[in-house]
């Protein structure tokens, strides 16, 4: 009985985690990695990225167990004026020269509610790792009317830009910044189960 349990305990410590088969891809067409930024302490600023990838393995049907991985090219921002974009591609912000891309790879999706998420994961910019937790809604599944299956989800959160070497940081006369060191992410993804 006792080397039973023994060899059941070798067993269980030597054979891999069971890995997640059902690969999602983001419809880039229906998907957007967007953010938000307070401007001069009285205004919004939006922008997105143009570029990037997002990869999900999961087997439960509520994605509880999902891994994800983001991969986004720093190059690629848009906030729809050229002049300010060369600015976010400098050393100012992104340098995306020296770092052409930006990743998230999660470390777990909780439910929280229906529906709700908590995603925490790791966020690299600038070659500078945090652990970030993002808010999550799963908008679910449905076959689009090409039999393709589909699954929504909008991820929000607040990082601080500064974290991350994101460091420019122009004051006003009056106070503030004239770009605010928290920046909301908002994205809207949905995925295509992969073949």
């Amino acid at each position: 009985m006792k080397y039973a349990l023994i060899l059941l305990l070798l067993l269980g410590i030597s054979s891999p985690t069971m890995a997640q088969s059902i690969k999602w891809a983001q419809d880039a067409s229906h998907s957007n990695i967007g953010f938000s930024v307070k401007h001069l302490v009285i205004s919004t600023a939006t922008g997105n990225f143009k570029n990037y990838s997002v990869t999900v393995l999961s087997d439960k049907e509520d994605f509880s167990d999902a891994q994800i991985d983001v991969t986004i090219n720093t190059a690629s921002i848009y906030t729809d004026n050229e002049n300010r974009d060369n600015h976010l591609r400098s050393d100012d912000f992104f340098n995306s020269e020296k770092y052409p891309s930006m990743t998230f790879k999660s470390k777990s999706m909780k439910k929280v509610g229906k529906n709700k998420y908590k995603l925490t994961g790791d966020l690299t910019i600038r070659n500078i790792t945090k652990t970030v937790t993002l808010d999550v809604e799963f908008g679910g599944k449905v076959k689009d009317p090409w039999g393709n299956t589909k699954a929504g989800f909008r991820i929000e959160g607040v990082i601080n830009r500064f974290d991350y070497g994101l460091k420019w940081d122009k004051a006003l006369e009056a106070g503030g910044l004239v770009v605010d060191k928290e920046i909301r992410i908002v994205c809207d993804i949905e995925l295509a189960k992969q073949a």
